[in-house]
């Protein structure tokens, strides 16, 4: 026997060499099967149809309804138009004969369908002011830490169709000096004729 060529292993290496192969393999064995067991073998159809639905409800409520949020009120009656346009989520501002709202909330309350002196300074509404700024800073807050929805500078305007030319002029002066001078008008849709 040469010094290169490795000595042939005993009877007990030998025996411990195939235990270890017979563990590898019981080992590798286990796992496939472990691997089968968790693997799916068919969908389950109802559960896949919840799930469907669920989806299916959920992109119906949000494409059904246009994103622009008016308050209803008896006073409000906005002008007819023909105009396709549909209205974007921006902030709003109602104007009727009796006061001004910034979303939902009551911004001024109107004396004979005018500004009272008190909440006047110039041409600048005071309380209107204040809120739409309150609304300017949270809209450029969400910009600023979600880049998918950018401050557009944009805001809905409804209003009356009575409401006086003054009026409207000062709210729109207002809204501009809080950084919102694109404006939209909210009408009434004409029915096709």
């Amino acid at each position: 026997m040469s010094e290169s060529e490795p000595a042939p292993p005993t009877a007990a290496e030998a025996e411990q060499l195939a235990r270890m192969r017979y563990r590898r393999a019981l080992t590798r064995k286990k796992r496939k099967e472990r691997e089968a067991a968790t693997e799916v073998k068919e969908l389950n159809i109802t559960a896949m149809m919840d799930m469907m639905t669920i989806i299916l409800v959920f992109l119906l409520k949000s494409f059904a309804s246009s994103s622009a949020a008016i308050t209803a009120s008896e006073d409000v009656r906005p002008p007819v138009s023909s105009t396709r346009a549909t209205p974007k989520d921006t902030v709003a501002i109602t104007i009727t004969p009796k006061n001004i709202l910034v979303g939902d909330r009551e911004v001024v309350r109107l004396k004979d369908g005018r500004i009272p002196p008190a909440q006047l300074q110039g041409r600048l509404v005071l309380g209107l002011d204040a809120q739409l700024k309150k609304e300017v800073d949270k809209l450029k807050y969400i910009a600023k830490h979600n880049p998918a929805a950018p401050f557009s500078h944009e805001l809905s305007v409804i209003a009356d169709k009575m409401v006086p030319y003054d009026l409207l002029i000062t709210v729109l002066y207002t809204a501009g000096q809080n950084e919102l001078e694109n404006y939209r008008f909210i009408v009434l849709q004409r029915d096709a004729e």
